[in-house]
């Protein structure tokens, strides 16, 4: 399921999810889990807060408190998809996967490909859910947590095994590998105001 809405606020927590284009395991097939975590940190230079994550071999889902920044939360979204899509296309082209980027050329749309796109690798749009209490945060970050240990995947026993993953965090107190900022701390968090210090180049240049 895919929401074609856009986010109506530059401030809040958000569970977001976007996943590769026609579930492909693209984030897998070219190891770009770091790559996603050098989108976290940009997110955190710009004054946003990872609360929580799930890195799985074809989908993103993340727990975001956006501080306002005076920037629409949609375009936040979309630069960062930008980024890692480039990285991804460019890590298939170093591993000679030519089968899999005709499959991506193949799925760019008409419009886009007049525009120069060469490539599609996420799915258009995106999920999000706002998360207007803490109890609907710990809902999000339960239910993420549990993917890796759910149906088709089942990639480890226990939502604490799995590496790329906040869980481990929120279940032992102990940050995994990458470190989050935990929910209760947003309540002596200001999410209004804009973050102090001066704005951090673009992720994209």
């Amino acid at each position: 399921m895919t929401v074609k809405r856009a986010i109506p606020n530059k401030e809040g927590v958000y569970f977001i999810t976007f996943t590769c284009v026609g579930w492909l395991n693209l984030i897998d097939i070219t190891n770009s889990y770091g790559v996603i975590y050098k989108w976290f940190d940009y997110l955190k230079q710009q004054g946003h807060f990872i609360i929580g994550y799930q890195l799985m071999p074809n989908h993103v889902h993340v727990v975001i408190a956006f501080r306002n920044t005076d920037k629409n939360i949609n375009t936040i979204i979309g630069d960062g998809k930008r980024f890692i899509a480039y990285e991804i296309v460019k890590r298939l082209k170093e591993i000679n996967q030519i089968d899999m980027l005709q499959q991506l050329s193949q799925r760019v749309n008409t419009s886009d490909r007049k525009k120069g796109k060469l490539h599609e690798v996420w799915e258009h749009s995106f999920d999000w859910k706002e998360c207007s209490s803490n109890e609907m945060i710990v809902q999000k970050l339960d239910y993420m947590h549990g993917n890796p240990c759910k149906g088709k995947w089942n990639l480890v026993e226990s939502p604490v095994d799995y590496i790329h993953s906040s869980a481990k965090y929120y279940i032992t107190g102990e940050q995994g590998i990458y470190h989050v900022t935990n929910y209760m701390e947003l309540e002596d968090i200001d999410l209004t105001k804009e973050p102090p210090g001066p704005a951090q180049d673009s992720l994209l240049q």
